[in-house]
This record gives structure tokens, C-alpha cells and sequence, in this order.
């Protein structure tokens, strides 16, 4: 009988990455996040996993082995904030040395001590090719220090069935050396906004259901409502009459999703993004879709925190594919 394939869920926020997971048949040994909404989400979805709600800067060696003793781990996953790669400052420094990646290192420490016969890493596209590529292959050196097979691809997650188009940049490794599997596109068609959003119940400015958990729409102003009523689905703010037109913030969310196509990026503020009939912008139940989460995963905390939470998420649907790539080389190892 196959033993059971476990995982520890890094940076695990509202726990996109963990539900995916679990859906592949992998069990939860531990999970660590220290933002006490998005931890409370994570208790409230997960209650039978164990959750270390602590910075994992203060998380010792001795206490991840204890966490992790008797289990053999297949697999470390996670998605740890950098900012040195996207910032100006970072050119002339490495990737590895830069202070406002100390996140990703700790990353590498925990595999480092958990030798995991995988890990998967996940950040935003733009880590790729940033300076050239060379913060890419600085990476993968620093797994490779450790023993590691290590590949990276940009996977979008409109090609697993979210109806987003949501690239990132996947960092796979392998203790062993073996052909690195990255999951393939599982659908004919990509699945759209309407086909997403259509079965929930209308809702105007303010409105809530109290049938459908975080389907809340939020309080615009009379102002906004006005400017975005001249907007047509999928449309932007050139529709706006140009007296009335903002020319300046961030005039670029005065949009509508379209709704024949996958969403644009989710991320922690959608405000400005309006529903494509509806004149409001989405609940945290609809932009919840959008990322694939099930109507019963319920969101915790202010509505802000819940944003947030959902922008910062692996798509379940996206990690759950990534799961099966591992498992299909777990069962090479």
C-alpha cells in the first residue's frame, strides 16, 4: 500500500495552495502565516490541519524538526513576498543577498532542514526574466546547493480551468535526479467571467445575500456609481463623457470585466473593477471565483483582509494540477 503523500504549506495566506493539495490526496503536516485574518480563514477552512501562526523568521530549526518528526515529507510548497527583484535598488546586488528577500531564504532554510523529496515554489511572472534571467538561475543555484533537481516554467492559471488569466513564475525541484513534470493545459476552452459569475444572485451598491457566504457588495459613491454607469462590459474609462473622465489616481481600474473572457489579474484591490452588467464592483464571493475557490470556502476578517486574501492566493484549481505533476514524479522517485 502506498503511504499517503504529505506536504508543509509555507507563506499558506488563505490556503489556495493547501485546498489544491488536499484535493490531490496529499496530507497536511503543518502550515505557517503570521497575519492573524488570513490565519483565521485558514483555521476556519482547515480546521483539521495544523497551522503555526508565527513569522517564520522566528520559526528555529529545532522546532520545524520537531514539527516535522515521524513524517516523512514529500513535498514543501509556498509563495514567499520578494521585492528586491522588482525594486530598482536591487541592481548591482544579488537576488540572494538582498535584505527584502530574507522571506525567500527562509523558504530554502525549511527545505534545507525538512529535505523534502520536492518542493514548489510559486512567484509572479516577472521573476523570470528579471535582470536577464540571472535572479532566475540565481535561484535555482541556491536549491541546487542543496541537492536539488530544479526547473522553472511560467504556468497561467487560465489553463486549469480559472477563469483568470493568471501567469507565474513555478520553481519545481527534485531531490533526485528526474525529468521535472509541470502540469499541462486541462481544458479545450478557457472558462469566462460570465460563465464564472452567472449564478449568483444580482446585488446593487451596498446589497448583500444571505444565502452565499462573503457576497457582499460594496458602498460606492454616488459619483463613482455615475461614472461607471457609462461604461459597457469589458469596457474602460474612454466611455466616461470627458468632462466627468478622471485623469488622475489610478484611472486605469475605471473598467468593466469582460464578460466573454477570462478575468483580468485578481489581486488584494479590485475596487475599481466593475461587475460587467452590475454597477458595482465584485463581491469577495465573486472575486473568490475568479480564483476558483468553492462557494463554501468561507473568507474571514474585514473586507479588505478578505481581498486581500483572495488576491494573494494560489488558484486551488492551479495548485491542485501542480499537486498531480508531483504526484506523477513521486511515483518515479
Amino acid at each position: 500500500m502506498t503511504a499517503t503523500p504529505k506536504y508543509i504549506d509555507l507563506f499558506s495566506g488563505a490556503g489556495g495552495f493547501s485546498l489544491g493539495f488536499d484535493r490531490a490526496g496529499f496530507q497536511n503536516v503543518f502550515s505557517v502565516d503570521y497575519q492573524p485574518s488570513f490565519c483565521e480563514t485558514y483555521r476556519q477552512n482547515f480546521p483539521d490541519h495544523q497551522l503555526i501562526e508565527k513569522n517564520i523568521c522566528d520559526l528555529q530549526d529545532a522546532e520545524i524538526a520537531y514539527l516535522n518528526e515521524h513524517n516523512d515529507v514529500t513535498v514543501v510548497i509556498g509563495g514567499p513576498p520578494c521585492q528586491g527583484f522588482s525594486m530598482a535598488g536591487s541592481i548591482g546586488r544579488k537576488f540572494i543577498d538582498d535584505p527584502r528577500n530574507q522571506l525567500f531564504k527562509e523558504f530554502v532554510r525549511v527545505v534545507k532542514v525538512v529535505k523534502p523529496r520536492f518542493f514548489v515554489m510559486e512567484n509572479v511572472k516577472r521573476l523570470y526574466n528579471h535582470k536577464k534571467g540571472q535572479t532566475r538561475e540565481e535561484i535555482i543555484e541556491d536549491f541546487e546547493k542543496l541537492g536539488y533537481t530544479v526547473s522553472c516554467k511560467i504556468l497561467n492559471a487560465v489553463d486549469y480551468g480559472v477563469p483568470q488569466m493568471r501567469w507565474r513564475a513555478i520553481f519545481i525541484g527534485s531531490l533526485k535526479k528526474q525529468d521535472i513534470l509541470f502540469p499541462e493545459r486541462q481544458i479545450e476552452n478557457n472558462v469566462t467571467v460570465k460563465e464564472a459569475l452567472a449564478v449568483y444572485p444580482k446585488l446593487v451598491s451596498g446589497a448583500s445575500s444571505t444565502k452565499i457566504p462573503n457576497h457582499i457588495a460594496m458602498s460606492h459613491s454616488d459619483q463613482m456609481l455615475t461614472k461607471m454607469g457609462f461604461i459597457a462590459d469589458g469596457g474602460d474609462r474612454n466611455e466616461i463623457p470627458y468632462e466627468i473622465r478622471p485623469t488622475s489616481g489610478d484611472v486605469r481600474k475605471y473598467i468593466r470585466y469582460k464578460s466573454n473572457a477570462p478575468s483580468v489579474c485578481v489581486t488584494g484591490d479590485m475596487r475599481k473593477i466593475f461587475h460587467y452588467e452590475q454597477n458595482r464592483a465584485l463581491t469577495v464571493r465573486e472575486l473568490a471565483k475568479l480564483q476558483s475557490f468553492p462557494d463554501d470556502f468561507v473568507f474571514k476578517g474585514s473586507r479588505i483582509a478578505q481581498q486581500q486574501q483572495v488576491g494573494n492566493s494560489v488558484p486551488p484549481l492551479m495548485a491542485e494540477a501542480i499537486a498531480r505533476a508531483v504526484l506523477q514524479m513521486n511515483e518515479n522517485y
